[in-house]
C-alpha cells in the first residue's frame, strides 16, 4: 500500500525547486512575448515568498527541517536545512526578488531575452546557499550565484559594466579556488563537509590535525569576508554596484547578505563554545575587520558624487554593521539579525530610487 504523499515534508525544498523549474520554464520561452515572460517570473516568485512564509512557519515553534535528497542519509548525501534563520533569510530574498521583479517590467528586462531567467538562476544559488547543509554544497551555490550574477550585470551592456564586471569576477573566481582549498583542509583534518556532521567532530580533531583544520577555517573565514565585501576585500563592491542596471543592483543588495550568513553560519556551528581547540576561530579577526569596513565605508559614503556610488557604499556599511553586531555575542546576533532585513530593503530602494 502506497503512502499519501504529504506536501509538507517537501517544503525545504520548494524555494529551491520553485525557481529551478522557473528558469527552465522561461528559458523554453525566451523568444515569446516580453509581458507573458515578466508574468510568469513574476508568479514564479509569488509562488516562492509563498514556500518561504509556510517554511518559515513550519520551522517557527523550533523544529530543523531536514530534507535528504534522493533519501541518502547524512553525511554523504546532499541536505537541506531549514530553521528559524535560514527560513528568514529566504523570505527576505524572496520578498526583494519579487520587487525587483516588478520593478524591471519598466522596460529593464526588455533589453534582452534572458533577464528573468538569470533572476531565477540567482534566487536558485541565494536560497540554496541559505538551505544547504554542507560546505561543498554552499560552494556549488555560490558558483551558481557567480555565474546568473555576472550575467546580470553586464545585461544592458556597456563599458563601464564590462570593466566592472571582469574585476567582480575574477575576485570572485580567486574566492572559489581559495574555497575549493579551504574545503580541502577541513576535509582532509575532520573527514566530512557536512555542517552537523563537522559540529560535532571539530572538537575531536587530533593535535596533527590541528593546523589543517585552523587553516581551513581562516581560508573559509578570507572567502566568506569576500563575498560579504569585508575590508580588506570590500573595495571592489562600490564600483560594482554602481555600474549594474538597478533593479540588478537592488537585488544584489542581499549577495552581501549570504557572505554573513555563512560567517555567522560556520562561526556558530562549527567553531563555536563546543570546537575545543577550534572554540572562537574567527573572533580575533572579525570584529576588528567589521570596524574598519564600517570606517572606510562611512568615509567611501561621504565622497561619493552620486546616489549610485553613495548607495552602493552603504551596502558596504551594512555588512560592517552586521558583523559588529554578529561579533557581539548573542545580543549582538539577535540585535543584527533584526538589523539585516531593514538595511537590504533600504539599500535597494535606494538603488531603485537612483535610476528615477
Amino acid at each position: 500500500m502506497s503512502t499519501p504523499l504529504n506536501l509538507l515534508d517537501h517544503l525545504t525544498l520548494a524555494p529551491v525547486l520553485l525557481p529551478f523549474a522557473t528558469g527552465l520554464l522561461l528559458l523554453s520561452l525566451r523568444g515569446q512575448a516580453i509581458a507573458l515572460r515578466r508574468g510568469l517570473s513574476g508568479l514564479g516568485v509569488l509562488l516562492q515568498v509563498v514556500a518561504a512564509a509556510a517554511l518559515l512557519v513550519q520551522v517557527d515553534t523550533g523544529l530543523i527541517s531536514v530534507y535528504r535528497l534522493g533519501d541518502w542519509p547524512a553525511p554523504w548525501g546532499i541536505v537541506l536545512v531549514a530553521d528559524r534563520l535560514a527560513a528568514w533569510m529566504v523570505l527576505i530574498t524572496s520578498l526583494l526578488a519579487l520587487w525587483v521583479v516588478l520593478h524591471a517590467s519598466d522596460g529593464t528586462d526588455n533589453q534582452g531575452s534572458y533577464f528573468h531567467v538569470l533572476v531565477q538562476l540567482q534566487l536558485f544559488g541565494l536560497y540554496g546557499a541559505f538551505l544547504t547543509g554542507d560546505l561543498f554544497n554552499l560552494f556549488v551555490f555560490f558558483e551558481v550565484l557567480l555565474i546568473a550574477s555576472y550575467s546580470l550585470m553586464l545585461h544592458g551592456g556597456g563599458a563601464a559594466r564590462v570593466r566592472a564586471g571582469l574585476h567582480y569576477v575574477v575576485l570572485n573566481l580567486l574566492g572559489s579556488a581559495v574555497f575549493l582549498l579551504a574545503a580541502g583542509l577541513i576535509y582532509a583534518s575532520m573527514g566530512t563537509l557536512n555542517l552537523a556532521d563537522l559540529a560535532a567532530k571539530a572538537a575531536q580533531v587530533t593535535p596533527d590535525n590541528l593546523g589543517l583544520a585552523r587553516t581551513g577555517g581562516l581560508l573559509l573565514l578570507v572567502v566568506f569576508a569576500l563575498k560579504a565585501a569585508l575590508l580588506p576585500l570590500s573595495l571592489w563592491l562600490p564600483g560594482t554596484y554602481a555600474a549594474a542596471p538597478a533593479p540588478v543592483a537592488a537585488l544584489f543588495a542581499i549577495m552581501t547578505k549570504v557572505g554573513a550568513y555563512a560567517i555567522l553560519r560556520v562561526a556558530t556551528l562549527i567553531y563555536g563554545d563546543a570546537a575545543g581547540e577550534l572554540a572562537g576561530l574567527f573572533a580575533p579577526w572579525l570584529l576588528p575587520a567589521a570596524l574598519a569596513t564600517l570606517a572606510v565605508s562611512m568615509l567611501g559614503a561621504l565622497a561619493a558624487q552620486d546616489l549610485r556610488r553613495l548607495t552602493a557604499w552603504l551596502v558596504v556599511a551594512s555588512v560592517g554593521t552586521l558583523l559588529t553586531a554578529f561579533s557581539l555575542g548573542q545580543a549582538g546576533v539577535a540585535a543584527g539579525l533584526y538589523y539585516l532585513p531593514h538595511g537590504t530593503f533600504a539599500a535597494a530602494l535606494l538603488f531603485l530610487l537612483a535610476e528615477a
